[in-house]
């Protein structure tokens, strides 16, 4: 069975105290809770160093029945009474790949990088399948991430892991294979800026024929971009094409 101390390895382990400045911290909270009011996404920040959770925003997506403040006080071991038991292994396999991967980039590097992963939430015999993104907000002076954020919002896939790891600038990514346990660079996905169009328009609601009369363009021609975006992106469904355009920064 999984324990809270399996989430936590060498490569996120934090030694030495970092600074907690009371300003810096309130400042980077505030912050958050702005952004946490705008976004349909759960966010929350982790502190490595305390190895608990520094803020948890309300929204009920992530919660599971609780409040945030529950939340927050239960820390990792929310994940587990919340993610099943099978998918707890492989958050603790990706936990530790992910972080020792992080520290093969510098560290003005790792402030570019991001982790995005799916795993599924349950709730009494309500379950939901997620997308979970890690970042760093803090790192310490010899380089280790002291403060993540995590953004959490409704998975588009059907099934676990799809685990990407991004370089903000850097138009390739990396995959993560459980089989080999190992990490692959991808060919970075490139959209012609009528199928990025037609993909922003349609996350902005409006329907096919809607998108044609904005654009001045015929109906089977914004059927055939919205093909073509479908295939490069390897989707199958507008969801899908949204979210992982929005992750490889085609918006």
């Amino acid at each position: 069975m999984t324990d809270v101390k399996d989430f936590f390895i060498a490569s996120n382990t934090v030694r030495n105290a970092p600074d907690y400045d009371s300003n810096v911290l309130s400042t980077l909270i505030h912050t958050v809770e702005a952004f946490a009011r705008i976004t349909y996404q759960s966010v929350y920040l982790i502190d490595y160093y305390k190895q608990e959770f520094l803020y948890v925003s309300d929204n009920p997506l992530f919660l599971c029945g609780h409040t945030a403040k529950e939340v927050k006080e239960l820390g990792y071991s929310f994940y587990l009474g919340h993610v099943p038991e099978e998918e707890q292994k492989m958050l603790v396999e990706l936990n530790n790949s992910g972080f020792k991967f992080f520290d093969t980039f510098d560290d003005v590097d790792k402030y570019q990088c991001s982790m995005s992963y799916h795993f599924h939430l349950t709730s009494g015999a309500k379950s939901k399948l997620i997308n979970h993104q890690l970042t760093p907000i803090l790192l310490t002076d010899e380089g280790k991430i002291w403060i993540a954020m995590c953004v959490v919002s409704l998975s588009s896939h059907k099934t676990v892991g799809h685990v990407e790891f991004h370089k903000n600038g850097f138009c390739n990514y990396w995959k993560y294979y459980f089989e080999s346990h190992r990490w692959k660079e991808c060919e970075g996905v490139s959209l012609k800026e009528e199928e990025i169009e037609v993909l922003r328009l349609s996350a902005a609601g409006l329907t096919m024929t809607e998108i044609a009369d904005k654009i001045c363009r015929s109906l089977d021609t914004i059927k055939f971009y919205k093909r073509h975006a479908f295939e490069k992106l390897g989707v199958a469904n507008i969801t899908e094409a949204i979210s992982r355009a929005t992750l490889n920064k085609l918006f």
